[in-house]
């Protein structure tokens, strides 16, 4: 049986983007956003169009995404939590994974979630530019094709 397809494209030249990074672990997630904003660059979104933001940690996250919803096509959220001996690292992180999963459906605004949850600091910078990618380029690239798709579906109502 036939049906229609739809997929986002990966052109960003008329997508407004916000990127939301954490400043904790900076040294990981500096990376995170050096990677989405060189992805974001590669397919063709303009400076202007980025509303870059800094919150400490990621916990905030969510509130600032909400808070940049309005005013844009997508979000990437950066960040980066690492395990440590009490159970702090599950409050945060499950925390910020559920608050923005709930802007994003409440919005109807798509964020790509870059927010590392890892074992140890050697994980986080594997996933930060090492041996496993970056996954702030990830994100990126989520968050375009699904604002693009976003846009096609509404056009289909």
């Amino acid at each position: 049986m036939p049906y229609d397809t739809f997929q986002g494209s990966l052109d960003a030249a008329n997508l407004r983007v916000g990127v939301v990074v954490s400043r904790f672990n900076g040294f990981i997630t500096e990376q995170l956003a050096q990677g989405a904003l060189e992805m974001l660059e590669k397919h063709g979104c303009r400076h202007e169009n980025i509303s870059f933001v800094k919150v400490p940690g990621a916990w905030e996250l969510p509130l600032a995404a909400k808070s940049l919803a309005p005013h844009c096509d997508a979000i990437i959220a950066l960040g980066a939590v690492v395990r440590g001996d009490t159970p702090h690292f599950e409050y945060v992180a499950g925390g910020a994974v559920t608050g923005l999963n709930h802007v994003s459906l409440e919005t109807g605004v798509p964020i790509a979630l870059g927010l590392l949850t890892t074992d140890d600091l050697q994980q986080a910078m594997d996933r930060a530019g090492g041996k496993n990618g970056n996954k702030g380029s990830e994100a990126a690239e989520a968050a375009i094709e699904l604002a693009n798709l976003i846009k096609v579906l509404k056009e289909i109502r």
